[in-house]
């Protein structure tokens, strides 16, 4: 076959370092489009970006030619350098060491999008770790409770 081609849909969690609730509606409103035009740079096209006020959902198609890692590292770093610039509170920012990625089926981008979409509403009744291990445990991921958090 001549040419290379993939379909990879990646949902991807990170958190703020400590889980500070820094993401206020204000910055949030910019922070999402800014993700997903980096992605898109990257070649990893951005069908949602949303999150609540200590995380983000990410769900996007990975490029062919990066890892995972790659992308995450890249997302995570731009997206920190950026949020930086936007206020004196936010000069120390960080984002958690570690994320989670999962992939996704097309035929469930569309739940995936709705979900990414309320999670304002989401998060009125779950935190995110109760979420985050829910993840885990959906997608039969083994981690140590010592080790998820940082």
């Amino acid at each position: 076959m001549p040419q290379s081609l993939s379909r990879i849909l990646v949902h991807l969690i990170f958190s703020t370092k400590d889980r500070s609730p820094v993401l206020t509606p204000e910055i949030s409103i910019q922070l999402y489009p800014y993700a997903a035009t980096v992605l898109r740079d990257m070649g990893c096209p951005a069908l949602q970006v949303g999150g609540h006020t200590d995380h983000l959902h990410l769900l996007f198609g990975l490029s062919r030619t990066l890892s995972i890692a790659e992308t995450v590292e890249h997302i995570k770093t731009t997206s920190s350098k950026w949020l930086k610039t936007k206020s004196p509170a936010l000069s120390h920012f960080h984002w958690q060491l570690g994320y989670g990625s999962f992939s996704i089926g097309s035929s469930q981008a569309d739940d995936v999008i709705k979900y990414i979409t309320n999670q304002s509403e989401h998060h009125r009744k779950m935190t995110f770790q109760e979420e985050y291990r829910k993840f885990l445990e959906r997608y039969q991921v083994p981690y140590d409770e010592r080790y998820v958090w940082d």
